[in-house]
């Protein structure tokens, strides 16, 4: 298992567009799971609706875990898209 903490910059917090696009880059890695973490309450990373009810604002710090095949790429990729959404 692979896990990171990143804390959301953004001033609309962790909206969808970042969501949207951390999914669809999630949904090849069919064996592998995707938890986000948020105070306590966790979503499935590949379900878009689950994630945005963790209702992350800015300044608060999520965990995201990637468990199962390539759970190191698929870990950078998302790390990478939330820095390069400057979320």
């Amino acid at each position: 298992m692979v896990s990171f903490d990143y804390k959301i910059k953004d001033s609309m917090g962790l909206h969808a567009r970042p969501v949207g696009i951390m999914v669809k880059a999630s949904a090849p890695y069919k064996h592998t799971k995707v938890t986000v973490t948020h105070n306590g309450a966790s979503a499935d990373g590949k379900r878009m609706f689950a994630i945005l009810g963790l209702q992350v604002n800015q300044g608060e710090t999520i965990s995201v875990s990637v468990e199962g095949e390539n759970e190191q790429e698929l870990a950078d990729a998302i790390r990478g898209i939330f820095q390069s959404e400057n979320l």
